[in-house]
């Protein structure tokens, strides 16, 4: 702070009345900030922890470890962190660079393509266990972590774990952009049981020298990738644009594998990435939008695509407001969010036809006084990747808005796309939101989409706290959503009123803690609400791989009429539903429509509709 005094032939009385006048006149320091558009590029902050190839293994391995340790808890927490490998090797088949990755931690190389990054080792995520002496361990919690764009040869540890990758995970812990050369699994068989995983999404990857082990996950999504093979299935495991994967052979006879297998994803635009150029300077690669496409963007040739360098970005970091953030934007810069929790006073507006939105090491924004964390207007090419939206204190009507409510602009060469896009309410705190996210804008693409109202954590698992309504709300046309998951929200939990959607891979929980049936009607008809709407005037709409579960944990008999409902016309088509009993009380009392066996304790499921309605 700086202090300022009148010259000394002033009086007293000019002096005070000089102060008066420019205190108010002139803007506060704060405004005057504010108002100010920050410049673009600059360092990444020191939750960005980038490792050279030239670094001693030993520090390397000491500094992933201690990160490793600090998140392996910190489900709810606020630190996080990017972990970086600027291009070449690290590790050796003789002495593996092998870490663990916890949460809040985005693990990337920083090369052009996979690889450039060579991990000689393994990249590991292990079950949880609690309850002491009779712990139960299980990888049904391991959210809000991603590894991408490096290469994996397996190497290293001993015994049970030895030789092999370990990426035992849930939802909001993508594979993107990786190759791995050796055994990869996603349940982890080794650490205790019962060894539960209910993930996942993997994508623009590839897989050699071993089968991908599924083991006991429940649902997992694979796309635009290469398999050498893969081992099982358990509820709902799809594929699309996946060479080496399974056949189709989703099924209502007892013991076909729940394989729902595309040839090709419909349209999908991968997700933007920091890479560092040949001068060593960072820019962000923007690959290309691919239709009707199968197998990954780089095996045979570099990623087709632009790129943008660092200093036409605003780098925010921890502390920046609302304020800053959008003139920033107003100022033409696009948005890099380093990690941290960034709480805002007014909603991020995006309204320049391709304005790139990242955050590194899953950054969180939180709305606070009932507005949305983002806005953004109906535009051609935005790109919003890798972030968290929480709920705040206030209610907001929606944490996400996607183009303009009754605006029917085009995009089809040039959509909004949403990557690694992660909605929560409750858990990390107490929020509420009428609606997670809504989507207005024709053609806007969703990859990776978890939007979960909490069962447990900060107001989780109670019917009174961390309330909201929905979901999901798609009213643009084509838009199309390649691994989605949507659960426990108290009323219809995805509705979806946009002609020609598509929906490759659906997962959902019904809400846990329902207190009665009365409290939980769609309608004096209708018991419970679906987890999936498809609204009655949609002419055309396709899903595929679609499943939502039934846990009422509250000891009363809650019963929830149909998982998915929709128009039964020509032009709606879904395909490969299911429902699951997972325990509790009441139960699921068909899939679709009234159609298909009810799921309870007398019947656990699956519950398979292979084509409705």
């Amino acid at each position: 702070m700086t202090r300022a005094s009148g010259p000394h032939r002033l009086g007293l009385a000019a002096v005070a009345a000089t102060a008066l006048v420019a205190a108010l006149t002139a803007p506060t320091a704060q405004a005057a900030q504010d108002a100010a558009p920050p410049h673009g590029g600059g360092g990444l902050g020191e939750n960005v922890v980038v490792f050279d190839p030239g670094m001693p293994k030993a520090e390397i391995q000491s500094r992933l470890d201690a990160i490793a340790q600090a998140q392996a808890g910190n489900e709810f927490g606020s630190a996080r962190y990017e972990i970086l490998f600027k291009p070449g090797t690290y590790g050796t088949a003789a002495d593996p660079l092998t870490f663990s990755v916890g949460f809040y931690e985005a693990v990337a190389g920083l090369g052009r393509n996979p690889g450039d990054v060579v991990v000689n080792g393994s990249v590991d995520v292990y079950n949880q266990c609690v309850g002491g002496d009779q712990a139960q361990c299980y990888a049904t919690t391991n959210f809000w972590r991603s590894l991408s764009n490096l290469t994996v040869n397996v190497a290293g540890k001993s015994g049970c774990y030895g030789n092999t990758d370990f990426w035992a995970v849930s939802q909001a812990a993508p594979l993107r952009r990786v190759q791995v050369n050796g055994n990869l699994t996603l349940m982890d068989y080794c650490t205790g049981s019962p060894a539960w995983a209910s993930g996942g999404f993997i994508a623009d990857s590839k897989f050699t020298g071993g089968t991908v082990i599924n083991g006991s996950q429940q649902q997992f999504f694979t796309r635009n990738s290469n398999l050498d093979g893969w081992t099982n299935g358990v509820w709902n495991q799809v594929f699309c644009g996946t060479t080496g994967a399974p056949a189709q052979s989703f099924s209502t006879e007892p013991g076909a594998a729940p394989y729902t297998t595309l040839d090709a994803c419909p349209a999908t635009r991968e997700k933007p990435y920091l890479y560092l150029d040949d001068n060593g300077r960072y820019r962000v690669f923007l690959p290309a939008l691919r239709r009707d496409s199968a197998g990954t963007s780089w095996e045979n040739g570099p990623t087709a695509g632009t790129s943008l360098g660092l200093d036409s970005f605003y780098v925010v970091k921890p502390g920046a407001s609302a304020q800053q953030i959008n003139a920033a934007l107003r100022a033409g810069r696009n948005l890099l969010f380093t990690p941290g929790v960034y709480e805002l006073t007014d909603a991020i507006r995006v309204t320049r036809p391709g304005t790139k939105v990242l955050g590194l090491g899953f950054a969180t924004l939180v709305p606070t006084r009932g507005d949305a964390a983002v806005r953004v207007s109906d535009v051609d090419g935005v790109d919003v990747s890798g972030l968290i939206i929480d709920a705040g204190p206030k209610n907001s009507p929606v944490l996400m808005q996607v183009g303009n409510r009754g605006s029917k602009a085009r995009h089809t060469n040039n959509p909004i796309s949403l990557s690694d896009v992660f909605f929560r309410v409750g858990g990390a705190r107490d929020g509420y939101a009428t609606t997670a996210l809504e989507v207005n804008a024709d053609d806007t693409l969703i990859d990776d989409a978890w939007i979960w109202r909490a069962d447990h954590g900060t107001g989780g698992g109670n019917w009174n706290t961390a309330r909201s309504d929905t979901g999901l709300v798609v009213n643009g046309d084509r838009v199309v959503a390649t691994g989605l998951a949507v659960e426990h929200f108290q009323k219809t939990e995805t509705i979806w009123n946009g002609e020609d959607g598509r929906v490759v891979f659906f997962q959902n929980e019904n809400p846990y803690e329902v207190p009665s049936q009365a409290a939980w009607m769609a309608s004096p008809t209708q018991k419970g609400y679906p987890a999936f709407a498809v609204g009655p005037k949609v002419k055309t709409f396709e899903g595929w791989g679609m499943g939502s579960y039934s846990y009422f944990n509250q000891g009363v008999d809650i019963h929830n009429s149909t998982a998915f409902q929709a128009p039964s016309r020509p032009g709606v088509k879904l395909h490969d539903l299911l429902t699951v009993f997972l325990n509790g009380s009441g139960g699921i009392d068909s899939v679709v429509n009234g159609t298909g066996r009810a799921v309870d304790s007398t019947f656990g499921g699956p519950s398979n509709v292979v084509s409705a309605p």
